[in-house]
């Protein structure tokens, strides 16, 4: 398959780097100094069982879409129209776009922009940009994909290529459970800057995240949002498997980037609200995100 991949940051090259170590032709879309790395010498993986310089194209321009049969949509959910505006035209008619970014909504804003397909993703990996050109994987891989004429096959190809893809009858409620999921680690680690180990040693924390779950629960219940019984348990088990890993929010505030947590415990905060649900435990994780951005942003005006 002809694989492109639009915001190649951490998910978005740590899949494009083992799909193309199977054999496919992934461009990835970037910034600068990461098309430049990648151009020269190849994306460099790093993880547990390999590593090494893997050779593939890389461009800034939305243009490298063009004649893709697979797009991996990985912006930030705050780029989700803008990105796919600027993608649109050069789309192949039967492409189809799959969207591995954080929030439940993505998706659906996309269609709005584009003719093609956009399928739903729900994404589990532990990655992180390492530097220009280099992404570390630091545990799992899987991808869970919405139903669409091309799921199937994709869902074959990718996991060939290690890349574990099932497609599920519920897409909507794994979406929902890796959105309550990021509600209750994200805010946390980006504030303390602690991966997720260390931060659920803190006293309190647990309490904290069990407040954020149960508000969540109860806007999903409210949406009919169809979830497992037992999602609070396997929430807070998340730790154990990625001791180690820092949220995707807490790498955002380190490098002083604006955040998605308006996507995250914001996107419940304003569907609590229009039920009339309080959600203050999510409200209060929302603000004090938002603060530590206006923080970073007034010491790099």
């Amino acid at each position: 398959m002809k694989i492109a991949v639009m915001g190649a940051g951490a998910v978005g090259c740590y899949f494009g780097a083992m799909l193309a170590r199977a054999g496919h032709e992934v461009t990835l879309i970037a910034r600068p100094q990461h098309v430049e790395a990648v151009n020269r010498s190849g994306l460099l993986l790093e993880s547990a069982t390999f590593t090494g310089h893997i050779p593939m194209h890389a461009t800034v321009e939305p243009s490298g879409v063009d004649g893709a049969d697979v797009v991996l949509f990985c912006v930030k959910s705050s780029d989700t129209v803008t990105a796919g505006q600027s993608i649109a035209p050069f789309l192949k008619q039967d492409a189809t776009v799959l969207c591995l970014q954080n929030g439940v909504d993505n998706a659906e804003r996309l269609q709005s922009v584009i003719a093609q397909r956009a399928v739903p993703a729900v994404v589990y990996v532990a990655t992180e940009m390492a530097g220009p050109g280099h992404v570390k994987h630091n545990g799992r891989g899987e991808l869970i994909i919405g139903p669409s004429s091309a799921s199937a096959d994709i869902a074959k190809h990718f996991s060939a290529a290690s890349a574990a893809t099932t497609v599920p009858d519920n897409v909507i409620g794994a979406l929902w459970a890796k959105l309550i999921t990021n509600c209750a680690y994200n805010a946390l680690s980006a504030v303390a800057q602690l991966p997720y180990g260390p931060m659920l040693k803190v006293e309190g924390v647990t309490d904290v995240m069990q407040s954020v779950v149960a508000e969540c629960l109860t806007v999903a219940r409210a949406l009919n949002i169809p979830l497992a019984p037992d999602l609070t348990k396997t929430v807070l088990a998340l730790a154990g498997s990625m001791p180690e890993q820092y949220s995707s929010t807490a790498q955002d505030l380190a490098r002083g980037k604006l955040t998605e947590i308006d996507h995250l415990n914001g996107y419940i905060v304003k569907k609590g609200h229009d039920l009339g649900i309080p959600t203050p435990a999510n409200l209060v994780l929302q603000v004090m995100v938002k603060l530590r951005e206006a923080h970073r942003q007034s010491d790099n005006p």
